[in-house]
C-alpha cells in the first residue's frame, strides 16, 4: 500500500501500524514526536494497534527546543 508521510509517498505492507511506518522510517520513540493520521493525532500508546490504510496521509512532527 502507499501512504502519504509529510508530503512524501511510501510504500509499506498492507494494514502496517503506525509504530512500523516510525521504524520503516528510522525514526527513533523519543518524547517529542507527533503522529497524525488525517489530521487526527496518534496517542502513542495506541501506534502498535493503529493500522494504516492506503492513501493515509501522515504527518510526523519532531518538537526542537531552543531559546
Amino acid at each position: 500500500m502507499q501512504v502519504k508521510v509529510n508530503g512524501e509517498t511510501v510504500e509499506l505492507e498492507d494494514g502496517a501500524s503506525v509504530q512500523a511506518l516510525l521504524v520503516h522510517l528510522e525514526i527513533p520513540e523519543p518524547q517529542g514526536v507527533a503522529v497524525a493520521v488525517n489530521l487526527d493525532v496518534i496517542p502513542r500508546a495506541e501506534r502498535t494497534s493503529r493500522a494504516l490504510r492506503d492513501g493515509d496521509r501522515i504527518d510526523v512532527v519532531t518538537a526542537v527546543g531552543g531559546g
